[in-house]
């Protein structure tokens, strides 16, 4: 385990490892990498991206052969590690998501910020919210992905006794906060965040494996 500074000077947080230990993608990638693709794309985006909680930065490299500078940031002591050794043409930072991030590593506002399957495995979601929006130049773009929750796969899951299996209840670093849309859209306007859009990823509608989100921090 990692004890990393929380916002408090005058403590310590512990921080489980998430576990990484090869240049593998998470298993969610060959349903969430495309559609990030098809949503730089169709948007236009470019210029300079950071990729909060970026594990073994798998995808920030996909970001730099879509064509932006990144910067990709995680806690993981193991993650940059390996992250540092697999792409050396990328910056990456072991840091603790904060809302004060971007002078934590000395860097300028953002054009983008991509933050995918993260802010679920995290005690304080708003700060996790605030940290991506302090994070962007005013009209920057937020993608962000987590596990979807509706109330039918919510339903599905009760139905076919799988919420032990689901919660990973004896896993450090899982899972331990849940969304749908209502929710995570009221965390990212709480942030300061508008126009904020959805789309759903991985299986049948409804039963998506997550949703992906797309906000905007308002032009100044």
């Amino acid at each position: 385990m990692n004890t990393v500074m929380s916002d408090k000077s005058d403590s310590t947080m512990m921080v489980p490892e998430f576990g990484w230990t090869t240049t593998s993608p998470e298993c969610s990638a060959p349903y969430i990498v495309p559609v990030l693709k098809n949503i730089v794309k169709k948007l236009g985006l470019q210029g300079r991206l950071l990729d909060v909680g970026c594990g073994n930065g798998f995808n920030a490299n996909k970001y730099v052969s879509w064509g932006f500078d990144v910067v990709g940031v995680d806690v993981s002591v193991e993650g940059i590690a390996i992250a540092k050794n697999a792409y050396p043409q990328v910056q990456f930072e072991s840091i603790e998501i904060c809302a004060d991030l971007l002078s934590r590593i000395d860097q300028n506002p953002f054009d983008a910020v991509s933050s995918t399957e993260v802010v679920e495995h995290l005690y304080d979601p708003h700060a996790w919210a605030k940290c991506c929006y302090n994070a962007l130049r005013p009209g920057g773009v937020l993608i962000a992905s987590t596990p979807y929750h509706g109330f039918l796969k919510n339903l599905f899951i009760a139905v076919a006794n799988g919420w032990g299996r689901h919660h990973e209840p004896l896993r450090n670093g899982g899972h331990i906060k849940f969304f749908n849309n209502a929710q995570l859209s009221q965390l990212l306007m709480d942030a300061g965040f508008h126009e904020i859009r959805f789309i759903g990823v991985g299986r049948a509608p409804l039963l998506w494996k997550s949703i992906i989100v797309i906000a905007l921090k308002p032009k100044e």
